[in-house]
C-alpha cells in the first residue's frame, strides 16, 4: 500500500468534509502551511506542516512546534528544524528543469522524506529520471498529483511508482478513491488440487482467446469456469505450440458464457470483455497480479468439457476448445494440454465461497447445474 497524503491548503469550505472523510477512511496524513489548522488534526494521523520561501516566519516557527513531520523546501534547508525530538524532518522540490530534477535527485537519495512537485511539464519522464535515480534510497519519496487520474498513472510508472502521493481534493469522495488506488494489490489465493473426474466432447461453440497487455510467465494464466463457485487455471500460452510461435500475451480461455476472475473479488464473463477490462493472472502458487485486456477474440471452435472435482467434494468444469494447445496447469507447474487429460489426473482451481450477481458476492438462494 501506498503512502496516502491530503493537502488541506485553500479548500475553503470544502476542509472540514474533507478532513473528515479523510480521518474515516484511514489517509496516513494532512499536509498543511497553517499550524493552527494543523492542530486540529486528530493525533492518530500525521501532521505535516509544509514551509515555502513564501511562507511568513511566524508561520513557519509555528509549524515547527506543530508538526510531526517538517517539510521544508530546499533553499530553506537548515532554518528551520522540527521542535519536537520525536518529529521527523524532510524536504521539498519543485521541478521545473532540468537543474531541479538534478536537486531532486540528490536530496531524495538521503532525505527521509522527500516531497516532490512536477511542474515541468505532463510527462512522466522526470519521474522516472527521479525513480532510477534513487532507486536504492532508503527515504520515502511522495510525489504531487494532481487528480486521481494522475494519481493512477504516477502508481505505476516504472512499475513501482513512488513511496507516496499528495492529492489537493476538489470534492469530498476523492480522499477515498486516493486511498482505494492506493491500495491497489491483488491477494494471494488458496489453490485447490482438482481431480478430474469426466471428459466429453460437446460439439461446436464459441471461445474467447484472451489477448493481453501483458507478458505471462509459463507458470501463469487465468480462472475459468461455468460456475460462479468453482474455476480451473488455464496456461497462457507460453510454452512451445507445433505449427505456430507462442503467444506469451494470450489466454485460449474457455466459451463465451465462462466466468473470469477480476481484482477486488469480482467475476466477468469472458464475453463481456473489451479493451481495457481488467483481470487476474494467477500463477500455480496462488500469487496474482492484475493484467489488462487488450481485445478478446471470439471463434466457433470444437469444445471439450472438463469436470473435476475438489478434495471436499465440491463440483468444477470448464468448457474450453477442443484442440491439444489449450492447456491447463497443475500442481508443481505441470502443464497439462487438456486433449490429453484423463479421470484421475490432478489439475489446479479455486473454490469461491459465495454466488454471484453481476459480478458481486452475494448471499442468497442461487443454484447453478
Amino acid at each position: 500500500m501506498k503512502i496516502t497524503w491530503i493537502d488541506v491548503r485553500g479548500l475553503k469550505d470544502l476542509t472540514a468534509p474533507v478532513i473528515e472523510e479523510a480521518v474515516h477512511i484511514g489517509v496516513d496524513g494532512f499536509v498543511s502551511d497553517d499550524p493552527e489548522l494543523l492542530a486540529t488534526i486528530p493525533p492518530s494521523k500525521r501532521r505535516i506542516g509544509l514551509i515555502l520561501p513564501g511562507t511568513p516566519q511566524a508561520a513557519a516557527e509555528k509549524l515547527a512546534q506543530t508538526a510531526d513531520l517538517l517539510i521544508v523546501d530546499h533553499t530553506l534547508t537548515g532554518i528551520y528544524e522540527p521542535a519536537s525530538p520525536d518529529a521527523e524532518k524532510g524536504v521539498y522540490v519543485t521541478v521545473t528543469g532540468e537543474e531541479s530534477l538534478a536537486v531532486a535527485c540528490t536530496v531524495a537519495a538521503t532525505a527521509p522524506w522527500t516531497l516532490v512537485e512536477f511542474q515541468q511539464d505532463p510527462s512522466k519522464i522526470p519521474l522516472e529520471i527521479l525513480l532510477g535515480a534513487t532507486d536504492k534510497a532508503k527515504g520515502n519519496l511522495v510525489t504531487v498529483v494532481t487528480d486521481l487520474e494522475d494519481a493512477e498513472i504516477t502508481l505505476t510508472v516504472l512499475e513501482r511508482g513512488p513511496d507516496g502521493m499528495l492529492l489537493r481534493p476538489d470534492t469530498v469522495g476523492e480522499a477515498t478513491a486516493l486511498v482505494e488506488i492506493s491500495q491497489e494489490t491483488t491477494e494471494q489465493l488458496q489453490l485447490e488440487h482438482l481431480t478430474v473426474t469426466r471428459l466429453s466432447h460437446v460439439g461446436l461453440g464459441d471461445r474467447v482467446c484472451v489477448d493481453t497487455c501483458t507478458h505471462f510467465k509459463q507458470n501463469e494464466g487465468i480462472l475459468v469456469g461455468s460456475h460462479a463457485t468453482g474455476m480451473i487455471l488455464v496456461s497462457s500460452e507460453t510454452h512451445p505450440l507445433p505449427y505456430m510461435p507462442t503467444r506469451p500475451f494470450r489466454v485460449n480461455a474457455a466459451a463465451l458464457h465462462s466466468y473470469s476472475l477480476t481484482p477486488a473479488n469480482r467475476t466477468r464473463y469472458l464475453a463481456e470483455l473489451r479493451s481495457g477490462s481488467e483481470l487476474l493472472a494467477v500463477d500455480t502458487e496462488g500469487r496474482t497480479r492484475r493484467v489488462v485486456v487488450g481485445r478478446i477474440k471470439m471463434e466457433s471452435r470444437p469444445l471439450l468439457l472438463i469436470e473435476a472435482e475438489s478434495p471436499t467434494g465440491g463440483k468444477v468444469n470448464v468448457i474450453c476448445q477442443d484442440d491439444w494447445h489449450v492447456r491447463v496447469l497443475g500442481p508443481g507447474g505441470s502443464v497439462h494440454n487438456i486433449t490429453e487429460l484423463k479421470a484421475g489426473d490432478v489439475i489446479l482451481g479455486y473454490a469461491l465461497t459465495d454466488q454471484r450477481h453481476v459480478g458481486y458476492p452475494i448471499r442468497e438462494f442461487l443454484h447453478e447445474q
